[in-house]
């Protein structure tokens, strides 16, 4: 059998939220998929769904179940529906799927193994996490596959994921702490970018200008292990000097146990994910 390459797919979009978008915006960009190739459906969206269309000249259509044709065409189906939908939908899709399709769930809490229930050995089940970042094409992603895939539809469904930002292969069992990790990360990083900036402007700096400090100093921070390859706490060991601003800044973080607060925080945001996870495979 041939291999098959990601220029050569059909892909449908199931769903027209921010992360369908965000997908179709990065596979144009590069045109690494042709856009006549790229069909997305979402029948409660139509307004959307024409803003794709006239933003990114893809096809669109209001009711996949009307025109099944664009199922039986594709060889990889994201679905970027609420998980709630989403087994219920893989199910509606098993009679059309075509044998080794890539089937890419979007959706928390729900794993491989219950959409493998739903659509059968022929298709290839793969499971992702991106998060919000995405939109500017920036998301941290985390996919992990099922028992059905091989080699050339990991392949594929990476490189559908690299257009969104860079991509980590797990195990499936690390997806909830994926979840709490880098999935809710960004809300952290706001929460800590808003109490930086509340601080700054306690001490005097303007809000613009602290805004723009915190954000440059994070970026630059973050450029700085990017590039260096070089672990935080060696990063921390060089820029801080005894008896310096830095060290007195250092102490009271961790007089205040900001380490265990962020252990904490990434537990949480774990244990609920396991059981929202659990939740939503219950009510099936």
């Amino acid at each position: 059998m041939t291999e098959r390459h990601l220029k050569d797919c059909n892909i449908l979009l199931i769903g027209a939220g921010s992360i369908a978008k965000a997908m179709i915006r990065g596979l144009t960009a590069g045109r690494a998929v042709e856009r006549e190739r790229i069909t997305v459906t979402n029948r409660s969206r139509r307004e959307q769904l024409l803003a794709l269309r006239e933003m990114y000249g893809v096809r669109t259509v209001d009711d996949i179940w009307a025109q099944t044709d664009a199922i039986q065409a594709a060889d990889i189906v994201v679905l970027a529906v609420k998980p709630h939908d989403l087994l219920a939908v893989a199910g509606r899709l098993r009679p059309f799927l075509k044998k080794g399709a890539v089937l890419l769930s979007l959706a928390a809490g729900i794993g491989t193994d219950a959409i493998e229930k739903q659509v059968g050995a022929r298709v290839a089940v793969v499971r992702a996490m991106p998060n919000t970042a995405c939109a500017v094409l920036e998301s941290a992603t985390a996919v992990c596959f099922g028992r059905t895939c091989n080699a050339e539809a990991m392949d594929l469904a990476c490189d559908v994921l690299a257009q969104l930002g860079e991509v980590s292969i797990v195990d499936e069992h690390e997806m909830d702490a994926v979840t709490g990790v880098s999935g809710s990360g960004p809300a952290y990083f706001y929460y800590m970018v808003e109490a930086l900036q509340q601080a700054a402007e306690a001490q005097g700096l303007s809000a613009e200008t602290a805004r723009r400090l915190i954000l440059q100093t994070l970026f630059g921070a973050g450029k700085m292990m990017q590039e260096t390859g070089l672990e935080a706490s060696e990063l921390r060991r060089q820029v801080t000097s005894p008896n310096g601003t830095t060290m007195a800044g250092l102490q009271v973080l961790e007089q205040a146990g900001f380490s265990q607060v962020m252990h904490s925080v990434v537990d949480a945001a774990t244990r609920r994910s396991r059981e929202m996870g659990l939740e939503l495979q219950s009510a099936e």
